[in-house]
């Protein structure tokens, strides 16, 4: 199976972003839920969210969809917890084809196919493939935790479509603009703002470098089954479901993840479904250049 070049180096920056399809998951009528407050929410979140593992290893199969193309591979991945992630891509007979290897501040690839390299921080990264690798993002997905949930912060409580949600305080036009430019509106029979609207609103937020978290949560689990990360001043959202979950000495995982990211004209969803999962450690991660190799252009 021959990659196009882009693939490799785009497909694992998207797994270590993340970000939209479709509607989250239904639970119930949301006029059956009770109301709760935001810190019960946030109560109840903590209560069933563990101390954070320090070791994750699996593997997965991996489906990466983007506006141009889509593609399918196979993967072990390997996390030590704020530290580094590991992934090595191996599409077909065992054969690796690329390798990567995300720090807090450093992302490094390998194409095997094409012998070709690329190492450089991750605001590089961001202006190679056009989307910035974030760590803490990809441990927390892999984890099945509530990204970017702040304690110390406030936030607005509400019910939709069966779930529980979690919005930042930030000004409701901001959250109405997060809204707006999502791939699809998760507001329940809303109206749009106005295009000339939006892009004021957009250019507020720009100044004030507004970021909106929205959280949805499972009334059954009281787990959080999706996240919304909405980047105003870059026009950029994240988005991160948790569509499946097993039990892992005793901490509920993800069985299955998908990550997209969208941005103005651009738009990538990687699916990871992960088997195999561990939490013990330690874990080795290798990552070495063979000589041959050449800088990707």
């Amino acid at each position: 199976m021959r990659l196009p070049l882009w693939v490799i180096p785009a497909g694992l920056v998207v797994l270590f972003s993340a970000c939209h399809s479709g509607k989250p998951l239904i639970g119930r009528s949301t006029s059956d839920l009770h109301p709760k407050s935001a810190a019960e929410l946030q109560e109840d979140l903590a209560a069933r969210t563990p101390a954070n593992a320090r070791y994750f290893s699996a593997k997965a199969d991996i489906s990466l969809k983007t506006t141009t193309d889509n593609k399918s591979f196979k993967a072990h991945l390997r996390v030590v917890r704020d530290s580094a992630a590991w992934v090595s891509i191996t599409p077909a007979l065992g054969i690796e084809v690329a390798r990567a290897l995300l720090t807090t501040d450093s992302l490094f690839l390998i194409d095997k196919i094409h012998d070709t390299y690329w190492l450089g921080d991750t605001t590089q990264a961001q202006t190679k493939f056009g989307v910035k690798p974030t760590l803490q993002l990809f441990q927390d997905a892999l984890l099945g935790l509530p990204i970017g949930l702040d304690p110390t912060e406030k936030y607005r409580s509400d019910r939709e479509d069966g779930m529980y949600t979690l919005t930042s305080k930030e000004r409701r036009k901001f959250v109405r603009a997060a809204e707006d430019i999502a791939p699809g509106d998760t507001l329940p029979n809303d109206r749009d703002m106005r295009e000339k609207r939006l892009e004021r609103t957009l250019r507020r937020a720009e100044r004030h470098d507004a970021m909106v978290y929205k959280y949805w949560i499972d009334p059954d689990s009281m787990r959080v089954s999706r996240v919304l990360i909405s980047d105003l001043a870059h026009d950029q959202q994240a988005d991160v479901r948790y569509m499946e979950r097993k039990t892992v000495d005793g901490r509920s995982i993800p069985a299955l993840v998908i990550l997209s990211l969208s941005a103005p004209d651009q738009q990538a969803t990687g699916t990871l479904r992960l088997d195999r999962i561990q939490l013990n450690g330690p874990l080795n991660l290798p990552f070495r250049i063979p000589e041959k190799f050449t800088p990707m252009d």
